[in-house]
């Protein structure tokens, strides 16, 4: 009978899989454990179970920047100065109500916040401790504000709540106690974005808060939080992690993850991280996904390419053939730069960097022994460092500095990255303007001219030829005077390009008085330098070689050159604007306006020409006038 029962139960139909004909969600579970006549259990529920166990969920991955998040004082990396004023405001209970911390992104803003929230509400493993440096982590507010769960401490998003009204609402939510923990902790991320307005509502409530509630600011942008908020809270700036203490933290962290990496990777991805920590958190997660069976776990040629950093070596090549003027080589190794993917503004940046420290090793030989550094740096870097001066690297820093900008702006990155080390190897070649007057002044003084010439030393008076480190050189002469000026505005055209802030000066800050030849009459504005009368002496001096009488008075005089300008310009403008063909087009194309109105008449100044006699006017009293009727010898 039994053996009956058994074969018509194989020989049943399987059950349903998924829902049911009414939707139900799944069919009743299959009994366990023997039957009604006691048959083992039925095949179905022994196979289901390790297909549920196979199934089952996982953890769900979380990045290193939240997995490895401190949970306390002791683990906050490279704020030793915040720490240690933290620790001990809680140890003399000298809490303050209201905490400014600032710095970049990624140096441990919001998770101090989050410390702070716990170590004000944190009551202990015995659930009667107080306010404490250390939380202990395991009583049930400092669980509840690790899972972000907490009534009382409340995390707000001041970019998207910035709003006077949000600000009205959290003082009405002020006035109430803490639901369960002892302080009601509002934690206010990127507070610069809170409206001029907010920032205002805020301000009573900040200064004079109920007890039972602290105030926690985070920002990147110190400056434009208003003086009057900073001035009620408790300011911490929040500094970069130096790379040494980036490189320590990130091997420990790869040494937990068990991935092993070069140490040179670690270098890479700490320089790249620029003191945030969440930034080489994230480079370095990349980096293990990168790495991910490859044999030796992070190597630095996978952090070079994931960065699309050029090879050190490479950027000591390039350094090497600038500074020897081989501009081909320069641009074969900038090929192979562009074959490994390297980015041409990185490379001019990483260029820009190399060139600082060698300017280090330069200036500062024991810097050559820092353990820190490069292997590649230490050996070829110093020896390249030697054979440099300073006002060599120098030059080279503010031509990077420069090709820089240049790169970001250009169509092609590349060629113009080309361009900058074409011209740098170029100016490679070229002495510094020390070195010029070195040569010059190389036997203890300047060459002596000999005794010129009568009539100018020679046909056409040329300049003087002197001898300097057994070369012949050129020796200028004297600069020819200027013509005199006719008036003040030629005058103040003398000191354009030759003296730029006396021209300054004399176009915005003067007002002309009287002016003679050889007589001059200013009113100077409260701007202009005390001694801008010498100034002006001097330089007419030179340029003329006539002595100038320079007067100052307090009369009201003329409106400055460049009033006039902008006077006469407004005038064209509106006149412009009256005509009636420009009319009818700003009509036919609405928004349309007039900009501006050229007049190629008009001089540097924006003003008409002046009508001053001409040279053949003066020609003196033996000649007669153009319209004089010739005489005739009778007539004498």
């Amino acid at each position: 009978m039994s053996s009956d029962i058994s074969d018509d139960a194989s020989d049943a139909p399987p059950l349903p899989e998924g829902p049911g004909l009414f939707g139900e969600e799944a069919p009743p579970p299959v009994p366990e454990g023997p039957g009604l006549f006691g048959e083992e259990a039925p095949a179905a529920a022994v196979a289901a179970e390790p297909a549920v166990s196979a199934e089952a969920p996982s953890t769900p991955y979380r990045v290193l920047a939240r997995k490895y998040r401190p949970q306390n004082f002791d683990e906050v990396v490279g704020q030793d100065a915040l720490v240690r004023t933290l620790r001990n405001a809680f140890a003399q209970n000298r809490v303050a109500h209201a905490f400014m911390l600032t710095g970049v992104r990624g140096v441990g803003k919001t998770t101090t916040a989050r410390i702070i929230a716990r170590a004000l509400n944190c009551v202990g493993a015995d659930g009667n401790g107080g306010p404490t440096a250390s939380p202990c982590g395991v009583c049930p507010e400092c669980q509840a504000i690790l899972a972000d769960r907490h009534p009382d401490v409340l995390e707000l998003d001041a970019a998207s709540n910035n709003g006077v009204d949000n600000i009205r609402e959290l003082r009405e939510a002020v006035r109430y106690r803490p639901a369960r923990a002892r302080f009601k902790v509002y934690i206010l991320d990127e507070v610069h974005m809170l409206s001029t307005a907010a920032f205002n509502a805020l301000l009573k409530t900040l200064e004079e808060p109920p007890p039972q509630v602290k105030f926690i600011f985070a920002t990147t942008e110190i400056r434009k939080v208003p003086a009057t908020i900073l001035s009620r809270c408790q300011r911490f700036d929040l500094r970069r992690v130096p790379q040494e203490q980036l490189r320590a933290y990130f091997t420990d962290i790869a040494g937990r993850e068990k991935i092993a990496a070069e140490e040179e990777a670690i270098a890479m991805i700490a320089r790249a991280a620029d003191g945030s920590v969440r930034d080489g958190l994230s480079l370095l997660d990349q980096a293990i996904a990168q790495a991910a069976g490859a044999e030796g776990g992070i190597q630095a040629a996978m952090v070079r390419d994931m960065l699309g950093l050029a090879d050190r070596s490479l950027l000591l090549d390039l350094l090497e053939g600038v500074f020897r003027g081989d501009i081909a080589a320069v641009l074969n190794t900038m090929d192979h730069g562009h074959e490994r993917g390297a980015d041409p503004g990185v490379v001019l940046a990483d260029l820009l960097e190399l060139t600082h420290t060698l300017t280090r090793l330069r200036a500062v030989p024991s810097l050559r022994q820092d353990p820190s550094m490069p292997e590649a740096e230490r050996v070829r870097g110093v020896a390249l460092a030697e054979k440099l001066s300073i006002p060599v690297l120098g030059r080279a820093w503010q031509v990077l500095l420069k090709g820089i900008s240049e790169v970001a702006e250009a169509p092609d990155r590349r060629a113009a990255a080309e361009m900058v080390l074409i011209r740098l190897a170029h100016l490679a070649e070229m002495p510094t303007p020390g070195d010029l007057v070195r040569r010059l002044t190389e036997n203890g003084a300047a060459p002596q001219m000999p005794p010129s010439l009568p009539n100018g030393g020679g046909p056409g008076g040329g300049a003087t030829r002197a001898v300097a480190n057994g070369a012949p050189m050129m020796v200028a002469e004297a600069p020819a005077l200027l013509p005199q000026p006719r008036a003040f505005r030629e005058l103040v055209a003398l000191a354009s390009g030759r003296q730029p802030m006396l021209h300054a000066h004399l176009l915005h800050s003067v007002h002309l008085v009287d002016f003679a030849p050889g007589r001059l009459e200013l009113r100077p504005r409260p701007e202009a330098p005390r001694d801008l009368a010498g100034q002006l002496t001097a330089f007419l001096q030179e340029a003329t070689g006539n002595r100038w009488t320079i007067t100052l008075s307090n009369a009201e005089g003329e409106p400055t050159l460049a009033e006039q300008g902008k006077h006469a310009a407004s005038e064209r403008l509106a006149m412009a604007e009256a005509h009636p063909m420009v009319q009818a087009i700003l009509l036919a194309f609405p928004g349309a306006k007039v900009e501006a109105v050229r007049d190629e008449s008009l001089d540097d100044y924006g003003l008409p020409a002046l009508d001053l006699p001409s040279d053949s006017d003066d020609m003196g009293p033996e000649f007669a006038p153009p319209d004089a009727e010739s005489a005739d010898l009778d007539d004498l």
